[in-house]
Formats: C-alpha cells, sequence, structure tokens
C-alpha cells in the first residue's frame, strides 16, 4: 500500500503532461491570401444560331416533283438544278399561248391591210369618215391583242422555267421536305421544298434586358475612343458542350425599339464560321463583357459564409488567430466573390475547415495557392 501514493502521483504527472501537449497542438489550416487583380466581368445571353442567308426554296407552279438532283446536308452551288416538276402541261400552255399569237398577229396584218385599203379610198371621199375610223380601231385593237398574245407566250414560257427549281445562292442545302411523285403547289400556305443556308458566316439573336444594355454599352462608351460602341462589342459564342468557339463575333444588328411585353431588345450578332462547324437551329451562350474592374479584391467562394443575405470570412490575424469578418460582396466572377468593403489586399482568410474555427481560436496557417475551377477563356 505505501507504493499506492507514488503510483498515482505518476498518474497525475503523466495525466497533466498530455493535457498540456493536447493544448499546445494547434491546428493545421489552409489559409489563401487575398489578393487583388485587374479582372473582366461577363454576362451569358441565350441566343439561338441562324445562317448568314437562310433561303427557303418554294414552288412558283403547281405540278408533280419528278426528280430531286442533289444531296441532302451537301453544299449546293448558285443556279444549280435542285428540283424539277413535271413540265408537260406547261410546255402544252407554251404551244397554245404561241398558237393565239400567231392568230393575233394575222389579225394585225389583216387590220394593217384593211387600213391601207381604205385610206386612199377616204382622201377621195369614196368611203365614209366612219369607215376610216373603225378601221384604224381595228387596227389599234390588233396591235393591243399582238402585244397580250407575246405577254402571255413569255408568261407561259417563265412557267415553264420554275418547272426547274435552282438554288439561288451557294450555301449547304437540308433534308428534303417532299418527295417524288407528290403534288406541289405555290399557294402562300404550301410547305417549302427544302432550305438552302449560307454558313461561313454564321448570325446569333440574342435579347438584353434594359439594364444589360445600358451597362454593356456604358463600359463600351468609357473605352470606345471616337468610334461607334455598337460595332465595336467583342462578343465569345459558348458552345453547348461548354467550350468556347475560337472565333470572335461581333454586333451586326440591335433592334430599334425594346420589346413593351418583355422589357428586352433583341441583339444580333456576327461570328465567323470558315470549317462551318456551327449550324443553323443550334442553341448557344454569347458571352460579353459589361465592366472592367482594375484591383479588384478577389475571394474564393468556398472560403465564404452566407447567411441570411450577410456574407463573411475567417481572418487570421497576426497571431494566427481567427476572427468573423463582415464582408460586402460587388459581385461574383467566376468561381470568386468581388470583395467591395471588409478586406484588403494582403489579408489572409481561411479557406478549407471553417467549420473547425471560431472565433480568437489559434491556429496554424498553411498558406495555399487557391486553383479556380473555371476555365478563363
Amino acid at each position: 500500500m505505501r507504493f499506492l501514493p507514488v503510483f498515482l502521483l505518476i498518474i497525475t504527472i503523466v495525466s497533466c503532461s498530455k493535457k498540456e501537449t493536447q493544448t499546445t497542438t494547434l491546428i493545421q489550416i489552409p489559409v489563401v491570401e487575398v489578393k487583388k487583380d485587374s479582372i473582366s466581368l461577363e454576362r451569358e445571353f441565350v441566343g439561338q444560331v441562324y445562317g448568314q442567308k437562310d433561303i427557303p426554296i418554294r414552288a412558283r407552279v403547281s405540278g408533280f416533283l419528278d426528280g430531286i438532283h442533289f444531296k441532302e446536308g451537301f453544299p449546293v452551288k448558285k443556279d444549280q438544278l435542285l428540283y424539277t416538276i413535271d413540265s408537260q402541261p406547261f410546255k402544252e400552255s407554251v404551244v397554245a399561248a404561241e398558237s393565239d399569237l400567231a392568230a393575233a398577229n394575222t389579225r394585225l396584218v389583216k387590220a394593217r391591210n384593211d387600213l391601207e385599203r381604205i385610206k386612199p379610198l377616204a382622201d377621195m371621199n369614196a368611203v365614209s369618215k366612219k369607215d376610216l375610223d373603225a378601221a384604224i380601231a381595228s387596227r389599234d385593237a390588233a396591235e393591243a391583242s399582238l402585244k397580250a398574245a407575246k405577254a402571255q407566250v413569255n408568261m407561259q414560257e417563265i412557267n415553264l422555267g420554275y418547272t426547274s427549281i435552282k438554288s439561288p445562292i451557294d450555301g449547304i442545302i437540308g433534308k428534303t421536305n417532299v418527295k417524288e411523285g407528290e403534288y406541289i403547289g405555290n399557294a402562300p400556305g404550301s410547305i417549302n421544298l427544302n432550305t438552302v443556308s449560307r454558313i461561313d458566316t454564321i448570325h446569333v439573336e440574342f435579347f438584353l434586358t434594359e439594364n444589360d444594355y445600358l451597362q454593356i454599352m456604358g463600359h463600351l462608351e468609357k473605352n470606345r475612343g471616337d468610334e461607334s460602341p455598337r460595332k465595336k462589342v467583342p462578343l465569345k459564342l459558348v458552345l453547348a458542350d461548354g467550350s468556347v468557339f475560337p472565333y470572335q463575333g461581333m454586333v451586326k444588328f440591335i433592334n430599334r425599339q425594346v420589346d413593351a411585353s418583355t422589357g428586352a431588345i433583341l441583339v444580333q450578332a456576327a461570328f465567323p464560321n470558315p470549317e462551318e462547324v456551327i449550324r443553323p437551329g443550334q442553341f448557344a451562350k454569347v458571352r460579353a463583357t459589361v465592366a472592367s474592374i482594375n484591383d479588384a479584391l478577389l475571394v474564393p467562394q468556398r472560403a465564404v459564409s452566407e447567411m441570411q443575405g450577410r456574407f463573411s470570412v475567417w481572418k487570421v490575424n497576426e497571431n494566427n488567430q481567427v476572427e468573423q469578418q463582415q464582408i460586402e460582396i460587388l459581385s461574383q466572377y467566376h468561381d470568386y466573390y468581388i470583395v467591395k468593403s471588409g478586406l484588403k489586399a494582403g489579408d489572409k482568410i481561411v479557406l478549407e475547415g471553417i467549420q473547425k474555427v471560431s472565433n480568437d481560436v489559434k491556429i496554424d496557417p498553411i498558406l495555399t495557392d487557391f486553383n479556380s475551377q473555371v476555365t478563363k477563356n
């Protein structure tokens, strides 16, 4: 029993030693340094792609489709034959019109001959003035009839020409909407046969709200120099897979007015498309710079806590103690926040493990570089 007090004393010393060791061991926490950077704030707007020219192919006369003379989805040249309509009825119409033209010409010859015979007789008063006037009227009517007959022949020849439907431009032709043997018409509501698109340059149409429009125009006004800002808006095209199209675009057209029902204004941008990768009908996002900020204070979004619209970070002071710091956010930028107030360049804030810290807790800060997960294109 005499050894019991000594044993208890040893246990107490060891226990106190462990507690002292635990209290002197600091938690290692990754921290980042607040830095300044010059950035451009960008916004994305959903747009739809159109060809530089999208020309619908329609029949200008009615009839049965005789032939299709192209490969769907392939390039076509201007004036290349695309469709043929049964031309036999139109050839017959030309023959009938030419027959009417010949009859009209015969009537004119007769009327002129009659006038030539009557006119000398009228000069000798051998026939009445009434007969002379009738002969002159017959000649004039025959001349008018001949002109009408010629016009009819021209019209029927034009209609015959319309049985061969040709491409109006160089471009890419789509899938045909009709098949050989179908009856096609030229009524206003008749179906388009196809569409030919020129896509070496593509147009993207999108809408801006009034605020976005004014913000973009204001930014460009500050940086435009002496040139009109509307023609100098550099735009990027973000495709459906998230990749950025390698060619920049420019604003081509801004609508004259804001749509009163939606509060938005239509904008059309043109993008070079030399490889013809982008096709009409695609949806894409147009990315535009709305503001430039010099010396912006950036903090990673993952280092910021938000509670009821108020933002805060865990700031590490010069004694390696953490304290909660309220900050004011100006805007988002990729996976950063732009800080308006509450921090300055060089401050260190907790990046990870914010659930492990509290006010006045001393830590072992591990200075870390934050690697953004957003590709800056």
